[in-house]
């Protein structure tokens, strides 16, 4: 079943809602959002860009990071 998400929930920028049956669709759904908004030069997205650019210079930052956020989208009622 499919889960929804809303990028404030990853540490984002905006209220958008997404919809997927995975983490890993979810992740790709918030980095094409992400290509839109860096195109538009979104001030919140920039900002919340640089603070991951900040975070996955640590790889264990950004794996315990990762696991956090499939334990949040396992946690989601499906929809």
């Amino acid at each position: 079943m499919p889960g929804r998400i809303r990028p404030l929930q990853l540490d984002g920028a905006c209220d958008v809602e997404f919809q997927a049956n995975s983490s890993e669709e979810i992740a790709d759904l918030s980095k094409k959002h992400g290509i839109e908004m860096y195109q538009q030069k979104e001030p919140k997205h920039l900002e919340s860009m640089h603070k991951m650019q900040e975070l996955i210079r640590n790889y264990e930052s950004v794996k315990k990071w990762m696991e956090y956020k499939k334990e949040l989208f396992s946690s989601l009622p499906s929809q």
